[in-house]
């Protein structure tokens, strides 16, 4: 600890995580990804990808927060660890 500053933890794999907890909302929502993909305005090929790892950790903001819109979660629980 430097200056009284508390060291910070970060998730190493947080597209990873990203991911996971997306596919598992998409799940528990019972929708497909080709209807997550149409609510969201992306490619059913995009939402495979970033639900599959192939996309790489090439994914927007913008994207994150659609796809938690749809989803009906906040933010906060598409970065949650399990």
């Amino acid at each position: 600890m430097r200056y009284g500053i508390e060291r910070l933890e970060f998730d190493k794999d947080i597209y990873d995580t990203i991911r996971q907890n997306i596919k598992k909302y998409r799940k528990e929502k019972g929708l497909t990804s080709a209807q997550l993909a149409e609510m969201v305005d992306l490619s059913h090929d995009f939402i495979r990808q970033i639900e599959s790892e192939k996309i790489g950790n090439n994914f927007s903001v913008d994207t994150f927060y659609r796809i938690a819109i749809a989803l009906g979660v906040s933010l906060d629980q598409l970065i949650e660890k399990h």
